[in-house]
């Protein structure tokens, strides 16, 4: 495999916080305009960003805001098509060669929403239940990895249809998490391995 057939990846560690400018219908998809500030700095047509953990191409670029299209099926599983004008949304480039791993490997190939059940809050830190599908809950475990909006957490407890997760201080601070309310809606990336163990068991 040479350099140009390595697939695409994320660590699920937000760059920052960009702001939704505009979203465009463009049946049978939509066009997505995103402030990026600094992250857009040297941005090319044809890069790969993961918005809300949900990696698109670049499309367009003008002077610090980047263009993306998103089709039938990503706005099917993902929040990107509930957004508004002025929705913060994290941001993340995806990997280069010989780039350090500082979260777990993320896709950016989004399962599905998941939705904020509860919020506990402890002075500066925040303990998040997010209601899951059940078909998508063998895929999670205790002490395991998931992104939820892109963001590379580890899965505290695991319920029949819902799991938790513990977000310190800065996280809530620099994603759009600190931001989430019960009743919000988030994308669920599952662990990578997890899909490949229930893939290979399903044709035993």
């Amino acid at each position: 495999m040479n350099l140009w057939e390595q697939p695409i990846v994320f660590t699920g560690l937000v760059e920052g916080m960009g702001k939704l400018v505009a979203l465009i219908d463009e049946p049978p998809g939509k066009r997505l305009v995103i402030d990026a500030g600094s992250i857009g700095e040297g941005a090319e047509i044809g890069d790969s960003v993961a918005l809300n953990g949900c990696c698109l191409t670049v499309v367009r670029v003008d002077a610090g805001r980047l263009e993306f299209e998103a089709g039938r099926e990503t706005l099917s599983r993902t929040n990107l098509g509930e957004l508004t004008p002025g929705d913060p949304i994290n941001l993340e480039r995806s990997l280069k060669v010989g780039d350090r791993l500082g979260g777990h490997l993320v896709t950016g190939h989004i399962d599905t929403v998941a939705e904020v059940s509860k919020r506990e809050d402890e002075g500066e830190w925040s303990t998040f239940w997010f209601a899951l599908d059940r078909r998508w809950m063998p895929h999670l475990a205790s002490k395991g990895s998931v992104a939820v909006d892109g963001v590379s957490l580890t899965v505290v407890d695991v319920a029949e249809s819902s799991f938790s997760v513990a977000l310190i201080p800065h996280t809530l601070e620099v994603t759009t998490l600190g931001r989430r309310h019960v009743g919000d809606r988030v994308n669920i990336e599952t662990d990578l391995l997890a899909k490949y163990v229930e893939r290979q068991l399903a044709r035993e």
